[in-house]
């Protein structure tokens, strides 16, 4: 090339793929760039022809990619917080208030600042539930037995 060493083209190639990757959400856009920054020593120390460096990052690029993805399959990421963008599984045990009455196994509940659907045994209004699971975004809800010396909704007892 006139006036510009390919292998300076690779390097800024491999520079801008990897700032991409960074705002880009996925983990694709590394293995191109390690591949171009591969490329661009390849053509610093040996300087072979245009053709056979697009052919050698694309095959680099290709391989580096389905390494990283058979290497990835094998050893998962363990999250440390695997219920992190699960609203509904975050409320497994918590327990909820009855807003209206569970009847024929269908009422609400109430979970901090929102209100669900539940379904469970039939518990009256004002009733405390304990969370058990959930069915799409119903919840699942069992009532809580009451600790001695509680009295149960409503002031009897």
């Amino acid at each position: 090339m006139d006036g510009i060493e390919s292998y300076w083209i690779w390097l800024i190639l491999g520079l801008a793929l990897a700032t991409l990757e960074m705002v880009v959400p996925g983990v694709y856009l590394i293995w191109l760039a390690m591949a171009a920054l591969g490329i661009a020593v390849l053509a610093f120390v040996s300087a072979p022809p245009l053709a056979l460096q697009i052919v050698a990052w694309l095959s680099l690029s290709l391989i580096l990619a389905f390494s990283a993805k058979r290497w990835l399959r094998d050893r998962p990421v363990s999250s440390s917080d695997p219920l992190l963008n699960n609203r509904v599984g975050r409320l497994h045990g918590e327990t909820a208030l009855v807003t209206q009455a569970i009847e024929s196994g269908s009422g609400r509940v109430k979970v901090g600042d929102s209100e669900w659907i539940a379904r469970g045994a039939d518990t009256a209004a004002g009733a405390r539930v304990r969370i058990i699971g959930s069915n799409g975004a119903e919840l699942l809800v069992e009532p809580v037995a009451l600790l001695e010396g509680d009295s149960p909704p409503g002031g009897e007892g």
